[in-house]
C-alpha cells in the first residue's frame, strides 16, 4: 500500500501509526481525536480532524449559544462517557477545561462505562439519582441507544441529552431504532456545509450508490472520509509520484479551499493537524441530524427542554 486511509477510532489510528511509520507509509487520519496521535512525533502521519480538547471546546462553548438561544439554562448535569481512548480523553479534558469556561451549569455526577457493555441500567439509575438536569454525554452508538431506551424505560426524562462532540446520536440507525425517542437529542459536532458545491455531488453520489439509505444519517464519516480520500490524491497530483517522502511533502503543503465539512481551507500544522475544522449543534427533529446553530447555518430554531418522552408524536 502506498498510502492509509482511518480509522474511525482513536486507538485503533495510533495504532495504524505505529505500523506505518516503521516502513514510511503515509497516513491520513479521517477521523481519530486523540491528542497524541499527532504528538508523538511521527513523520508519516496527517490528521483532517479535530483534536480531543478542541472538539471537547468547540462543543462546551456551543451548549452555552444553545441555552442562551432558547431561554433556558440547567443548572446541573450528570455526565455519562465512554471509558475508551476517546472517551477517557475527552472526560480528562473537561475536567481541566470546563473551569476556565464559565459554564452555566455544575457537573454533579461522573459515570464511565464500556462501550461494549449490553446492559447500562446501573448508569442511567445512577444519572436519574443525582437529579441532574440534563445528561452530558460521550458516546459511540450501540450503547447511545442503550442509554435513551434504558432513560424511557427508567421514565428518567431530564431536559435535555447533549453531546459536546462524538459519535453516536446523528447515525442513521440511531433513528431506525430508537423512533421517536431518537428526536431533540443534540450532538455538537463537526458537519458538512450544506452550501458546498462538493457537498452536493458527494450527497447526489451517496444516494445513487446507497438508494435506501439516509444520506444525512452518514455524511459525518462520509464526509471525512471523502476528504481523506481528496487529500490523498491531491497531493499525488501535486507529487507526481508515490515515493514516500515527496508525497509526505506535498500532504504537508496541502491547502484545499473547496471541500465538504464546515470551516475554512484544509492545511495541516506543524503538529500535522487540521485546526480549520468548526463545529455546528445539530438537534435530531423529525428523524434527521437538522443543524440549530450556529444561526447562519441553522435550518431549524433550537428546542429545549426537550419533550417528555410520551408527548411526542
Amino acid at each position: 500500500a502506498q498510502v492509509l486511509i482511518g480509522a474511525f477510532d482513536s486507538g485503533q489510528s495510533a495504532a495504524i501509526a505505529q505500523v506505518t511509520e516503521q516502513p514510511g507509509v503515509p497516513f491520513v487520519v479521517n477521523i481519530a481525536s486523540a491528542t497524541q496521535l499527532t504528538e508523538q512525533g511521527y513523520k508519516y502521519v496527517v490528521r483532517n480532524f479535530l483534536t480531543a480538547q478542541q472538539l471537547l471546546t468547540n462543543g462546551l462553548n456551543l451548549m452555552k449559544e444553545f441555552f442562551a438561544a432558547t431561554g433556558h439554562t440547567p443548572k446541573t448535569a450528570a455526565y455519562l462517557h465512554v471509558n475508551d481512548t476517546f472517551g477517557t480523553q475527552v472526560s480528562t479534558g473537561i475536567a481541566k477545561t470546563f473551569p476556565s469556561l464559565d459554564m452555566p451549569f455544575k457537573i454533579i455526577e461522573t459515570i464511565a462505562y464500556d462501550p461494549a457493555a449490553r446492559d447500562l441500567s446501573v448508569e442511567v439509575s445512577r444519572a436519574k439519582a443525582s437529579g441532574a438536569d440534563i445528561v452530558m454525554l460521550t458516546s459511540r452508538l450501540n450503547d447511545a441507544i442503550l442509554l435513551v431506551r434504558e432513560m424511557v424505560k427508567q421514565r428518567y426524562e431530564p431536559m435535555g441529552v447533549i453531546s459536546p462532540g462524538s459519535p453516536g446520536m446523528y447515525e442513521e440507525q440511531f433513528y431506525a431504532t430508537l423512533g421517536k425517542y431518537a428526536d431533540y437529542c443534540t450532538s455538537n459536532v463537526p458537519w458538512y456545509n450544506p452550501k458546498s458545491e462538493i457537498s452536493a455531488k458527494v450527497i447526489a453520489a451517496f444516494k445513487k450508490r446507497y438508494p435506501n439509505d439516509k444520506p444525512y444519517g452518514h455524511i459525518f464519516n462520509v464526509g471525512f472520509t471523502f476528504e481523506a480520500l481528496l487529500i490523498a490524491a491531491d497531493a499525488y497530483s501535486r507529487a507526481k509520484t508515490s515515493e514516500p517522502k515527496a508525497l509526505m511533502a506535498a500532504l504537508r503543503a496541502t491547502k484545499i479551499e473547496k471541500h465538504v465539512m464546515v470551516g475554512g481551507p484544509i492545511e495541516f500544522d506543524a503538529q500535522s493537524t487540521n485546526h480549520n475544522i468548526a463545529s455546528v449543534a445539530l438537534q435530531n427533529r423529525n428523524l434527521q441530524p437538522t443543524v440549530v446553530l450556529p444561526k447562519e447555518a441553522a435550518q431549524m430554531a433550537p428546542v429545549f427542554p426537550m419533550p417528555g418522552w410520551n408527548n411526542r408524536s
